[in-house]
């Protein structure tokens, strides 16, 4: 045979063989995978830190490290609303309750807080369709109004904080703040020298509720930028509250960082004995003190998570304790955290029985993790949290002491979590 004519027959041999490698490359995509890593060519492994490897932060976490730390806010509060959707899964008839999301956010929050607007909507709002409350102490862009109007089911509703909640109170000497806030960075107090923070701490521990946007509802659940909600929520939990006379709930409770509310316990008391009447009986003050209210035990519900009544915060019990805190300064002077704050509100001005924890929501916020400690709830939740990693039966939490001042009975497998 001529060798022109070889050579051409191995051409089309080599073209018949591409041809036949690329119609199974499309009709085998999962194919690619395989070619690509027996040709060397490998995913290259995400570099961001997993839950396990991230630090530890506060209980009243908020501020990112690019917070901005100056003020801005105006006279009255800016809002915008956009589209609902009427309930599909529970039916036309479905009536929720009068209940919305909040969450205090800012607009370089964008991308952390949109997997916690995917987490809440797949796991629970895509059935029930509930209004969702944004707060900025400045305005948000289009751009964050856009992207969370597209993810969420309901209302949605944007508002800037007024001025006299995001800032210095008449009563307190900047200078003073100052030289706090640089004592604190000195000792390395986490969040101990952000401006920023303590404004965020006041607004939450004593203004969220007294927004105008706010001013209409009866229930909240508080949303943070990069939670997980693990499981499913089957049930309406606003529902729940409200048909159980629920004031407070919560998944998470620990300790508080002592450095961060030296004088928070002396200003309490000094406030019991002010005001006795607000004092509930049968409330939870063995929770929060091992002797009876002499001390503090640092315990508290981690109010990055929240679902509660806000007429509790509207209450004179809670208004007069707030008014009392702030002008004793801690907020400035000290680093005091609305966790804090609002735990021992619950704790001393709502009998036990209204205070409710909520053991099937699987939830996680940087560093710690609530898994439903029975098999048989995470299987039914599709909870994707691994059980050992349950932080509510380790020793820094402070939820078995809950279960022991309630006279609750512990779920079967919480010693293998312990």
């Amino acid at each position: 045979m001529p060798r022109a004519s070889t050579f051409r027959i191995l051409r089309l041999a080599a073209l018949a063989f591409i041809l036949l490698v690329i119609i199974y490359k499309i009709t085998n995509p999962s194919s690619l995978t395989a070619l690509s890593r027996a040709a060397g060519y490998h995913e290259r492994a995400s570099s961001k830190p997993g839950p396990e490897q991230q630090a530890a932060v506060p209980s009243d976490d908020k501020p990112t490290e690019s917070a901005k730390e100056e003020v801005k806010s105006e006279e009255k509060p800016a809002a915008d609303v956009t589209t609902t959707t009427a309930p599909v899964d529970e039916g036309k008839d479905y009536v929720r309750a009068n209940a919305t999301f909040v969450t205090l956010a800012r607009n370089v929050d964008i991308w952390s807080l949109v997997k916690s607007i995917r987490h809440v909507e797949d796991r629970f709002n895509r059935k029930y369709h509930y209004d969702w409350v944004f707060l900025n102490d400045d305005d948000f862009d289009d751009n964050f109004k856009e992207v969370t109007s597209s993810l969420i089911s309901g209302n949605v509703k944007f508002g800037k904080i007024p001025k006299e909640h995001w800032g210095y109170p008449d009563w307190i000497d900047q200078e003073k703040a100052a030289e706090v806030r640089e004592q604190m960075r000195q000792k390395q107090v986490i969040y101990g020298d952000s401006v920023s923070y303590r404004h965020m701490c006041r607004f939450e521990s004593g203004f969220f509720f007294q927004h105008e946007l706010m001013k209409d509802y009866k229930y909240y659940w508080r949303v943070e930028p990069d939670i997980i909600l693990h499981c499913d929520i089957d049930y309406d939990v606003f529902k729940f509250m409200e048909q159980g006379g629920y004031d407070y709930g919560f998944t998470l409770s620990l300790y508080e960082y002592i450095e961060t509310i030296p004088t928070l316990w002396k200003s309490v008391k000094k406030f019991i004995q002010e005001h006795p009447e607000h004092i509930a009986e049968d409330n939870l003050m063995n929770w929060i003190s091992d002797d009876n209210g002499i001390t503090y035990n640092k315990c508290h519900f981690w109010s990055n998570f929240e679902i509660g009544n806000l007429d509790f915060w509207r209450s004179p019990a809670y208004s007069d304790f707030f008014d009392f805190l702030d002008y004793e300064g801690g907020f400035f002077y000290e680093r005091w955290g609305d966790a804090p704050v609002h735990s021992i509100a619950a704790a001393l001005f709502l009998p036990k029985d209204k205070v409710h924890f909520f053991d099937d929501i699987g939830y996680w916020h940087v560093p710690f993790t609530n898994c439903p400690t029975n098999k048989e709830d995470r299987l039914r939740l599709k909870c994707s949290c691994n059980p050992f990693d349950n932080f509510i039966w380790k020793g820094y939490s402070c939820t078995p002491r809950y279960y022991d001042v309630m006279k609750m009975k512990r779920p079967s497998e919480w010693h293998e979590q312990s």
